[in-house]
Formats: structure tokens, C-alpha cells, sequence
């Protein structure tokens, strides 16, 4: 199964998943999924007064920088192990 496979079966997989992570476990699967399907983080930095999609973008700018390839196998080791 190619890379891409694996991280489209870890995507369905994601909604499946035994119990809720936690948040900031969810902000780094949001930050993963994004950097490996959309590369480095665009747009603006959302305001001070939307706190999520804040902790969205910041999640997602820390990865600037990482390989698509590189993010989309750490978001399938991720939800892997969270597969238990």
C-alpha cells in the first residue's frame, strides 16, 4: 500500500477511533493532516477572539517546514497507536 493509501485509510480510520484524544492530541492530528494534504500553513493568523481556529493555525504553523511525506506517515504512526 502506497503512502498516500495509508494516509487516506488513516483518515477513515481517524473517525473509528475507541475513545476521544484529548485536545491537544486532536490539534496535532489536525496539524498533521494538514501539513501532509496542503503543505506549509497559509492565510492569516486568526484573531485573538477565536480561540480554536487560533490553536488551529498555530498547531499547523509549527509543522512549517516539515515534508508532506514526513507529516503524513507521523499522522498514520499517530492514529495507529491510537487505534491501540
Amino acid at each position: 500500500m502506497s503512502l498516500q493509501e495509508q494516509f487516506t485509510q488513516a483518515q477513515q480510520d481517524s473517525k473509528n477511533l475507541p475513545e476521544r484524544p484529548d485536545n491537544m492530541t486532536l490539534l496535532k492530528i489536525y496539524a498533521l493532516f494538514k501539513q501532509g494534504s496542503a503543505g506549509d500553513v497559509t492565510g492569516e493568523r486568526p484573531g485573538m477572539t477565536d480561540f480554536v481556529n487560533r490553536a488551529k493555525y498555530d498547531a499547523w504553523a509549527a509543522l512549517k517546514g516539515t515534508a508532506q511525506e514526513d507529516a503524513q506517515q507521523q499522522y498514520i504512526d499517530l492514529i495507529e497507536e491510537l487505534k491501540g
